[in-house]
């Protein structure tokens, strides 16, 4: 009996990873001791000795990009909450993120919505409901695959106030699927925000820079990630050039393509030896 491929478009593979990058948040100072799961902590163990090996060779752990696409992204959305107004925040495949559970204590006027597979968004329902947030931060089941139906990113944007500037942010998602198939995902979020006086989306993308000096470790990390969530991890557009332009054919305006290195001292981000890997993404509606 043979055992069948894993179906890279199957999303319930992407929540192995959300307990990993739920105790990077934690180690670093990021997020609180209920986001942190005993998955979370062996899979850190077993990735100890591969970081401490690539920060050797490329001068960069898988953690080093982490953080600093996980510190831009919230600096970019608070600067629309804070300079733009917005008031309502999406988090999808939100996973063990805390960023909700931070932004909403720094910015406690804000309606900040996760949404995830239904497994983790129980379970991320239950976390946040022991911690207090209430009604003001809540969990709802959504496959960004689903195009309609009461999972669909329609349907939850449908549950949102359509008179409040709205944000939608996704972190360490848009990788895990080829680029038709998440391009037709960020097209229907760029139709769905248009109903709502102004609105924004806020990303990060791992771009494919095969002039990078750690290419040949780019891809021995790529292999390593799809490994751990048993299928591909595809690397997306060769420059900044082409990202911009992609978000723009998908029904996005403003696009800007922000490179971590330009925070470094204004965040107090960690530092990469050689150029980033990670770009981020702030495009309007």
């Amino acid at each position: 009996m043979t055992t069948p491929a894993p179906d890279a478009t199957d999303t319930s593979r992407i929540s192995i990873s959300a307990h990993y990058t739920g105790y990077v948040w934690y180690r670093n100072g990021l997020s609180a001791p209920a986001f942190v799961t005993l998955a979370g902590r062996i899979a850190n163990a077993a990735l100890t000795p591969v970081n401490a090996f690539l920060k050797g060779v490329a001068g960069a752990s898988i953690d080093t990009f982490l953080l600093q696409r996980h510190s831009v992204i919230d600096h970019l959305v608070s600067q629309l909450i804070e300079e733009q107004g917005v008031e309502q925040v999406v988090e999808i495949a939100a996973g063990l993120s805390p960023r909700g559970y931070r932004l909403r204590k720094r910015f406690p006027h804000i309606t900040y919505l996760e949404a995830d597979l239904p497994g983790m968004a129980r379970r991320k329902g239950a976390l946040l409901n022991a911690l207090g947030t209430g009604p003001e931060h809540s969990v709802k089941p959504c496959n960004i695959l689903e195009a309609s139906g009461e999972q669909s990113i329609q349907a939850l944007l449908a549950g949102l106030d359509p008179a409040k500037k709205t944000l939608i942010v996704t972190e360490g998602l848009v990788n895990y699927f080829d680029l038709p198939t998440i391009r037709s995902v960020w097209a229907r979020m760029a139709q769905g925000l248009k109903t709502f006086p102004a609105a924004w989306y806020v990303t990060d993308l791992y771009p494919d820079f095969a002039d990078h000096p750690a290419y040949r470790y780019v891809k021995f990390a790529q292999k390593l990630v799809g490994f751990f969530t048993r299928g591909e991890w595809p690397l997306h557009y060769p420059s900044d050039k082409a990202i911009r332009e992609g978000f723009m054919q998908d029904g996005f305006r403003d696009v800007e393509v922000h490179d971590p290195a330009a925070f470094y001292d204004q965040l107090n981000l960690p530092r990469a030896k050689t150029a980033t890997l990670v770009r981020l993404i702030r495009a309007r509606a």
